[in-house]
């Protein structure tokens, strides 16, 4: 694989939280040339708001990092951002405050912030504010959906690729509990604890069991699903532990609304970032933003 170019990069506050932080990866916008009274052709030096306002600017890409809800860093897409970089793209890798320490809806108040942040500083990075797709994995997948979800969710992205996205939190807490789940399986089940701060599946609807089920219900993306939702990208391996049964419901929502979704497996056991490494999926991921992120007329 060909290391791309180093991109400009910058670390930004979007929040108080010292989680609340972000990743910013760009190219910088090249130079113009410009004709003096000579007739002759001269560089046109100018600032980095001098770029911006003198070319094209760019489609952008926010990566919300996976582990659980529980940890995970943005440092682990560093490569990935930068490839993206490469590809023409302005790319924000955010982080979030975490399980149990922040409680559902956190996690993804912190990934709308990220977004927000990403727009409103547009310019900085010469990046398109109407043109960004969200990337996210495993956890950080199930944050993307919901932003793609997020009320008419194309007013807030084009697009969202999920890898691996746990979708449906009480669906993993289920599965964990089945015989013969794996470890990574019975991890995911406490997670969910975890993140909602309630043990899900209690038969009382009063108290804080009826606010228990509204914190599940509202984690789950299938629940916000409606017309005008961003087109999504799900991909889960064959042998995932986060299975591809919690994107189908999602899909089958969607879909009944209107939006474009493709859900797709990956032959193979692994999870969320590693299907990257599979012959033809980095590709494929890239021609999917990219028909996402053309300039309308």
């Amino acid at each position: 694989m060909v290391t791309p170019r180093l991109p400009k990069s910058a670390t930004y506050s979007y929040g108080p939280s010292a989680s609340q932080r972000v990743d910013a990866y760009w190219q910088p916008a090249p130079a113009r040339r410009v004709k003096t009274r000579g007739g002759g052709a001269q560089r046109n030096g100018v600032g980095a708001a001098g770029e911006a306002a003198k070319s094209a600017s760019r489609p952008g890409v926010l990566i919300i990092h996976g582990g659980y809800w529980l940890g995970g860093s943005k440092d682990s897409w560093k490569y990935f951002a930068r490839k993206l970089s490469d590809a023409g793209y302005v790319v924000l890798a955010a982080n979030y405050r975490l399980a149990p320490k922040a409680q559902w809806p956190a996690q993804r108040d912190d990934a709308l912030s990220a977004l927000q942040f990403m727009k409103k500083h547009a310019r900085s990075w010469n990046l398109d504010p109407d043109r960004i797709v969200v990337l996210g994995s495993s956890s950080g997948g199930q944050l993307a959906t919901q932003l793609g979800t997020r009320g008419t969710g194309t007013d807030l992205v084009r697009g969202v690729v999920a890898l691996s996205p746990p979708n449906n939190p009480f669906l993993a807490y289920k599965d964990g509990a089945l015989t013969g789940a794996s470890l990574q399986q019975r991890k995911l089940r406490r997670a969910v604890v975890d993140l909602v701060r309630c043990v899900p599946g209690s038969a009382d609807v009063t108290g804080e069991a009826a606010q228990c089920w509204k914190r599940v219900e509202d984690a789950d993306s299938t629940t916000h699903a409606s017309a005008g939702d961003a087109p999504m990208l799900l991909l889960h391996a064959t042998g995932d532990f986060v299975p591809v049964t919690q994107s189908q419901g999602l899909a089958s929502a969607l879909r009944a609304a209107g939006v474009p979704v493709k859900v797709q497996t990956v032959p193979g056991v692994m999870h969320a970032g590693d299907m990257l490494n599979v012959d033809g999926i980095t590709a494929e991921i890239l021609q999917w933003i990219k028909a996402r992120t053309k300039a309308r007329p």
